[in-house]
């Protein structure tokens, strides 16, 4: 239960605010991911994120708790796309993170193919156009592609969605994953049918003990669970709905 670490959010609904995440609940994402994704010694992480940034973390202790390899990129070469195809193909990098943006700009490198070793490109923290899973799945088809979600009021990421060109117009940001619960909820805070459009309200161990030195506000954001046995819910602010096949689907 104790702190891990505080992340600061950007400040796009406000003042950035410190997000307190507990230990247990970085070891519980840490543990999901190596059940979903299998690191090994032949593996090769690369760490590239900022240490602003909430994803940095799976970068950093991801690795060093399954035993994989870890290569930890110079300052700006996350935005250098040319100097990544050179880290990737140098280190025979096989699990990295991209923003959807940064993912888009790599794409256009005339050299990513030779990224053979590549096998699990996890993305997040912006909406992913389906163009640009498309063309990643496409030129990259020996790796998973991979479209995780999740604000930084929570561990790194929530939801996840291995990507297929099914030819849909919104890539999902998927289902929950293990120890976390998610509700599409209206204003006051019943359920919503699938297909229609509502506030997305987490739940589960992956949740911030609240923000940092601000109880008036964490008070706001994090609600009792209406659902549950004395839990807590954290208001997202997120419109989104569930789809067709029972996936999360991100609308704004």
């Amino acid at each position: 239960e104790h702190l891990a670490y505080v992340i600061y959010t950007s400040g796009s609904t406000g003042k950035p605010k410190g997000a307190a995440i507990r230990h247990d609940a970085l070891h519980s994402c840490m543990a999901w991911m190596q059940r979903v994704y299998g690191l090994g010694r032949e593996d090769t992480v690369l760490h590239k994120a900022p240490f602003g940034f909430d994803v940095s973390c799976w970068e950093l202790f991801w690795p060093l708790t399954a035993g994989a390899r870890l290569v930890v990129a110079n300052p700006g070469d996350h935005r250098d796309p040319e100097r990544l195809v050179q880290l990737i193909q140098r280190h025979q990098i096989t699990t990295l993170n991209f923003v959807p943006a940064m993912l888009q700009a790599f794409l256009a490198h005339p050299g990513i193919e030779a990224s053979t070793r590549l096998k699990h490109i996890i993305c997040g923290g912006e909406a992913m156009p389906s163009e640009t899973q498309k063309e990643a799945l496409q030129r990259l088809s020996g790796a998973t592609l991979q479209n995780l979600y999740g604000p930084t009021e929570t561990t790194i990421h929530v939801t996840r969605w291995t990507c297929r060109d099914d030819g849909q117009a919104l890539v999902p940001i998927g289902q929950p994953i293990s120890d976390t619960q998610g509700h599409v909820l209206d204003a006051e805070m019943n359920l919503v049918p699938r297909g229609v459009a509502g506030e997305l309200y987490l739940g589960g161990v992956s949740l911030a003990r609240g923000y940092l030195n601000k109880p008036g506000l964490s008070a706001e954001r994090f609600v009792a669970d209406p659902f549950g046995s004395g839990g807590r819910l954290y208001r997202t602010g997120d419109l989104v709905r569930w789809n067709a096949e029972g996936q999360i689907e991100y609308l704004g």
